[in-house]
Formats: structure tokens, C-alpha cells, sequence
């Protein structure tokens, strides 16, 4: 069995023996263990419904059929399709959560490179980066956003009324960064692309009820439903919708039973090592001064080091309620920073598992290079706007 889990399972699975063993060892009280569960029970109800709403929307072929059809509209112009998967992918993520668009978008517009004749390398790069830096303007968008939020105080309107300007500012240096180092034409092979034949979809039922669970959650997330009760709504609108016309594709695997042993053994593992002198050192990174740079250049360096959930997690815990700017500005450098290393984020690592499996190289020394420069001054420009308009 241990021959069949790869280096992410293994590391997901030790993360919760660990935990487990802080608890049954007392260095994490027994009192603290089941508070810790409790705050992450109705995270990993979201979490399970929105993936499962994510595949299940795929099967249904709507994200194929968007992204053919922005091909299309592009109409053989790689400006106007670059703008066209931009806007795809920063939708996708803001409001079906970041590790939607990595493991789920990321093959379609991978499928979509030899129908229209493009580089694979540019939709993928476009995938990734806006999987992270597009996930600031929702709860929703980002599970570092709905660690916090309790804490932050806001609901989701306020929320993005505080980060509205961020999320343009983040947006907008990647979408630099993206076309000159891989959109421009020294970067790619023609001038212009060949646009796709459209193909109708294969169960319209499928497709109509998967685009109407989409959209309910959306509309629910806006009447300030609680996220776990939105996409629970939202997925068993399209689960039944498969139930009724295509039972067999609705197997266990849907569930992501990795990120459920990630995430629980993360909400064990980072309260003990904070109890136990990690505090300390948090204090002594991100200052007492309260500089929001300060503290958004922490959260991403450590986010590239060990993952930005627990870089979040670690650093907030030091960081008082009363101090907003603060925390958002960690989730600043939580979210926009983790595109150097490919175990930054979850999301990241799902993406390079998914660009193996389609054959697309990633050059490892342009994408740390480039990702780099984005984190420095994406997360700079991000800061900037965050304390200008909020």
C-alpha cells in the first residue's frame, strides 16, 4: 500500500498521525483537539461539497464548452484570447474556489491547446497563477480566506468590499507577468491561433442542471448564505441530477478524501507547535509594529517554505483580532506569494500533477524565476492597494 501512495499522500498521511499523536501524548489537550475539529467541521463541509460540485460540473462538460467557446469568440487572436482566459480562470477561482481551477480547469484548457493549435504552456502558466493570485476577493475563493474570516470579522460582502482593490491590483501585475514572460509573441509559435470546431455537449440535462447548481451558489453566496450550506445546496442539485441520468459515474473517489486528512491533520499539528514556542518565533518574524508589508512578506516567504496553509494559520494565530489590516495583508502574502515552489500551495502541487499527466514540461527555472518576480511585486502592488482603498 505504501508502494501506491505518492510523496504528497505520504506527507498528508504523516501530517495526521502526527496530529493524532500530539494528542493521545497530551501535548495537545484533549479540550483544544476537539475545539481545533470543530472550527474546521463546517470548512471541510464546504471543501468536500465545492469539489464535488466542481467535478460533477466538468463531467457535465460546462467548462469544456466555455472553453471552447471562448476560442471561438477569440476568433484566431491570441490578445483577445489571452483577455478571454484571464477572465475565465480568475471567475473560475473567486467564486469555485482556487483548487477548482487547478485540478479541474487546468486539463480542459490543456485539451483545448491542440484543438486551437496553441501552446500548452501558456494556458497552464494562466491556470496556476490565477489559481493563487485571483483568490482574494471571496471567502470562498481561498481556504486560507475561510480560516480567517471568523477571526477578521466580515461577512462576504464586507469581505470583498475590503478586497476588491487588491484583487485588481493582484490580477493586473499577472496578467503583466503572463504576457510578457509567456503570451507575447517572442513567447509563443504563430501569430494567430486556429479556432476550435464547437461540439454539442453530450447529455444536455447534465449540462443544463450542472450550470444551475453553479449558479445557485453563486446567488446564495450573494443573499449571505453560509458557504458550507451554498455548495451543499448547489452539489445536491447536480448529484441528483446524475443519480437520475448517469448513476455510474458518481463514485467514492469524487470525494477528496487527500485534502480531508491534510486539513484535519494541519487543524491538530499547528495548534501544538504554536503552544509550544511557535508563537514566539511568528512574534518575533513578523515585528510589533504593524506593518502590513512586513507581515504579507512573512506569510508568502513561508508559504513558499512549508505551504501557505500552515504559514497562514501559524502567522495569524500571533496577530490580534482588532488588527484587520494586518491579517488581510497576510492573506495577501498567503495567497498572491505561493507561486515560486510547487508545494506553495495545494494547488499548485494538484497543477504540476496535472501537467505530468498531459505531457506539458514545465521548465523548473523559468517557472521559480518568473514566479519570483510576480510574488515580489504582485504581493507589493496587492499591499499597496489594500492600504490605499480599505
Amino acid at each position: 500500500m505504501w508502494r501506491r501512495l505518492g510523496v504528497l499522500d505520504m506527507i498528508r498521511v504523516g501530517l495526521l498521525v502526527a496530529g493524532l499523536a500530539f494528542v493521545a501524548t497530551g501535548l495537545l489537550p484533549w479540550e483544544d483537539a476537539l475545539r481545533s475539529l470543530d472550527e474546521v467541521g463546517p470548512l471541510l463541509i464546504f471543501l468536500v461539497a465545492i469539489i464535488v460540485l466542481a467535478e460533477l460540473t466538468k463531467e457535465a462538460q460546462v467548462f469544456d464548452a466555455i472553453a471552447t467557446r471562448m476560442a471561438v469568440l477569440g476568433r484566431g487572436n491570441y490578445a483577445a484570447l489571452f483577455f478571454l482566459c484571464t477572465i475565465f480562470a480568475s471567475f473560475v477561482t473567486i467564486f469555485l474556489n482556487l483548487d477548482t481551477t487547478a485540478v479541474l480547469l487546468t486539463p480542459v484548457m490543456l485539451a483545448l491547446a491542440p484543438k486551437a493549435r496553441i501552446a500548452a504552456l501558456p494556458l497552464a502558466m494562466t491556470t496556476i497563477w490565477l489559481a493563487n493570485t485571483a483568490s482574494l476577493l471571496l471567502p470562498v475563493s481561498n481556504l486560507t480566506n475561510l480560516l480567517g474570516i471568523n477571526k477578521i470579522g466580515l461577512d462576504a460582502q464586507e469581505f470583498a468590499a475590503r478586497m476588491w482593490a487588491p484583487q485588481l491590483a493582484s490580477i493586473a501585475v499577472t496578467m503583466a507577468f503572463l504576457w510578457v514572460f509567456f503570451w507575447r509573441r517572442g513567447e509563443r509559435r504563430d501569430l494567430r491561433y486556429t479556432p476550435p470546431v464547437l461540439e454539442p455537449v453530450a447529455d444536455r440535462a447534465l449540462f443544463s442542471a450542472a450550470s444551475a447548481g453553479c449558479l445557485l451558489f453563486i446567488v446564495l453566496l450573494l443573499v449571505k448564505a453560509h458557504v458550507a450550506v451554498a455548495a451543499t445546496a448547489a452539489a445536491a442539485i447536480v448529484v441528483t441530477a446524475f443519480v437520475l441520468r448517469a448513476r455510474e459515474r458518481l463514485r467514492w473517489s469524487l470525494i477528496p478524501w487527500q485534502l480531508i486528512i491534510f486539513v484535519t491533520g494541519l487543524f491538530l499539528v499547528v495548534p501544538t507547535l504554536s503552544a509550544h514556542g511557535l508563537n514566539t518565533v511568528m512574534t518575533w518574524l513578523i515585528g510589533a509594529e504593524g506593518d502590513p508589508y512586513r507581515t504579507a512578506a512573512v506569510g508568502a516567504g513561508l508559504a513558499n517554505a512549508i505551504n501557505n496553509l500552515p504559514a497562514y494559520w501559524a502567522v495569524e494565530a500571533v496577530i490580534p483580532p482588532a488588527d484587520q489590516d494586518r491579517l488581510l495583508a497576510l492573506l495577501v502574502g498567503t495567497n498572491v506569494g505561493p507561486v515560486i515552489t510547487p508545494w506553495a500551495s495545494l494547488a499548485t502541487l494538484l497543477w504540476f500533477e496535472s501537467c505530468r499527466r498531459h505531457d506539458v514540461k514545465v521548465p523548473m527555472r523559468r517557472f521559480l524565476l518568473t514566479g519570483a518576480g510576480l510574488a515580489v511585486i504582485g504581493v507589493a502592488a496587492t499591499v499597496w492597494a489594500l492600504v490605499q482603498f480599505g
